[in-house]
């Protein structure tokens, strides 16, 4: 029996395959490939995180912080140099801390 995933995996999934008695069938990626199924992985942790709640929920915001780990390093940027640019953007605009909710903005 066979199962197909065509899809980007953590580095590590190969040998617990393995380690399962059974075989995976891989390929490296090249660097377009790479980014693009780095997007498709982002965009499934995201459905994933609206899906899940409790822990599940925080597990797979884990997910997501990976995804965006290995993207930033595309941009030859490091998470922490990510999560600066946040705390920036933080400081200047602000959280959501207050749940604003932006209906409309009427113009003078």
């Amino acid at each position: 029996m066979e199962r197909t995933y065509n899809k980007l995996v953590r580095d590590n999934i190969p040998d617990i395959i393995i380690s399962n008695e059974e075989t995976p069938v891989t390929r490296i990626l090249n660097d377009e490939e790479y980014k693009k199924a780095l997007e498709e992985k982002l965009y499934e942790e995201y459905e994933e995180v609206l899906s899940a709640g409790g822990t599940e929920r925080c597990e797979e915001l884990a997910d997501m912080v990976e995804v965006i780990r290995a993207l930033a390093k595309l941009e030859n940027k490091s998470l922490e140099d990510i999560i600066s640019l946040a705390e920036d953007k933080r400081a200047k605009r602000g959280g959501f801390d207050d749940r604003i909710y932006l209906e409309k903005v009427i113009e003078k």
